[in-house]
């Protein structure tokens, strides 16, 4: 076996940071809806391509800077998380369920983006598409750096406002014990709504990243779903830091793996990790 160059590993590294960050900005509202809100939500999967998609309309047919294309799907992701948690609350949906009911809203958008855009591939041209940064041998595009900025601050920021806001307090309240929280004046259904919103609305930042970084397919949204898994799963349910911090040790293992073996390996790297991290787990109960 050949030793790469220690450019190439350097390069590896970075990239893995990159596509680390784009899992653990996939997985936050995931972590958030699983952990909080008690719902397995595979349609943020879906939500996340179709944001790529309405970046990818805005861009090409409406000329709107990808960037600022952000300010128009955010808010329609946040009610459309919104409507989709009064509905699940209004039908009492159990966590097992929300499991097949997201996955059939997965496959009715993924039916949709390929009725209305086709299954041809889409490639977003845009002028951030080029800009590239030198950080001596290496180089550092700017959509990965944008996804990594939006990634940290992100995570960083529902972070802090659960752990340190009084709304942050009643959401976690809320989530633990309902009633009890409930008695003590906190509104469950109103901050559920409230969650959902938000999680959706993380679908739609990470929508824009996947535009600007990627080709897109409608089906490349089952590509993402067991490596997202397993970011969540290994940061911890309504972690939104875990997840960012898993989703970046398994990017940086999967591309440093393609670079010191061969790229065929790469997805047993996610699973092998969580597997170790459960068993740890598990040894530890």
């Amino acid at each position: 076996m050949t030793f790469p160059s220690p450019t190439l590993l350097g390069q590896s590294l970075l990239s893995g940071v990159f596509i680390g960050a784009l899992y653990g900005l996939l997985g936050l509202g995931l972590s958030l809806s699983w952990g909080m809100l008690r719902q397995i939500n595979l349609a943020h999967f879906a939500l996340a391509f179709l944001g790529a998609y309405l970046t990818y309309q805005f861009a090409e047919v409406y000329k709107i800077d990808p960037l600022l294309s952000i300010l128009i799907i955010a808010p329609a992701f946040f009610l459309l998380g919104a409507l989709l948690q009064a509905l699940f609350a209004r039908f009492s949906i159990s966590p097992f369920s929300s499991l097949l009911v997201t996955f059939g809203l997965t496959v009715i958008i993924e039916s949709a983006i390929q009725w209305y855009w086709t299954a041809d591939y889409r490639l977003l041209e845009s002028a951030y598409r080029g800009i590239r940064f030198k950080l001596g041998p290496l180089y550092i595009p700017f959509p990965e750096l944008l996804t990594v900025v939006l990634a940290v601050a992100l995570a960083t920021l529902i972070w802090s406002a659960l752990r340190y806001t009084d709304l942050g307090k009643a959401m976690r309240a809320a989530s633990e014990d309902a009633p009890i929280a409930a008695a003590f004046g906190v509104n469950e259904r109103a901050l559920a709504l409230l969650l959902s919103g938000l999680c959706a609305a993380t679908a739609g930042v990470a929508g824009l990243c996947l535009a600007l970084s990627y080709t897109l397919a409608p089906s490349q949204i089952y590509a993402w779903i067991g490596v997202v898994f397993a970011a969540v799963m290994i940061g911890g349910l309504g972690n939104p830091l875990g997840t960012l911090i898993a989703g970046i040790v398994i990017g940086v293992s999967e591309s440093l793996t393609m670079a010191l073996t061969a790229p065929a390996w790469a997805p047993l790297v996610s699973f092998s990790l969580l597997i170790i991290v459960l068993l740890v787990r598990a040894r530890d109960l």
